[in-house]
């Protein structure tokens, strides 16, 4: 039976680890699906700390894109992260690339995305970041992102049966599914 979970909240506090722990109460055996492109020598350093602290039971996917050509049918999953997938189709990297492309049109692309990945009986652990609710930068790029994602946040959190907030270290639940 297919269940969307998402796990929102600010840079360091637990999201990663939570949904890890999450992922292995119900299953023996997840899958991590890692989006981030490495784009520098501290960023590498950090995923090699979240991959030290998975074990041997995991099965460790990286898909920068296309989640939706993954086949985890049956199977409980960690992906990690959302905002990153994001980054990946926002700033395109194709070297003849003049600029981005619009909000709308990448918003269109990773819902279609989303939505194809999703349409497969799996248990979904979708993690991303609370990056909106800081001050309104100056910066057109990151007012452009920010954008972005908050409405892909709202797009995933109206399909998820779960969302909890992650504040220091501390699952909120602010949805839950209904119970019949």
């Amino acid at each position: 039976m297919k269940k969307v979970i998402l796990i929102t909240g600010g840079q360091r506090s637990g999201k990663s680890e939570f949904a890890e722990h999450l992922a292995l109460s119900l299953s023996p055996n997840p899958v991590y699906i890692a989006t981030a492109h490495i784009w520098d020598d501290e960023f590498r350093t950090r995923i090699k700390r979240h991959q030290e602290r998975r074990g041997p039971e995991w099965t460790n996917i990286e898909e920068e894109k296309r989640l939706s050509l993954l086949s985890i049918t049956n199977k409980v999953a960690v992906i990690d992260c959302l905002t990153l997938w994001c980054t990946n189709f926002f700033f395109n990297s194709e070297k003849n690339a003049k600029e981005q492309p619009s909000v709308d049109k990448v918003l269109k692309e990773i819902e279609s995305e989303f939505d194809d990945f999703t349409n497969q009986d799996a248990t979904f652990i979708f993690v991303t970041n609370e990056i909106g609710s800081g001050g309104t930068s100056s910066n057109l790029v990151q007012r452009r992102f920010t954008d972005l994602l908050g409405w892909f946040n709202q797009y995933v959190a109206s399909k998820a049966d779960k969302v909890i907030l992650m504040i220091s270290g501390i699952p909120v639940t602010i949805k839950e599914e209904k119970q019949i």
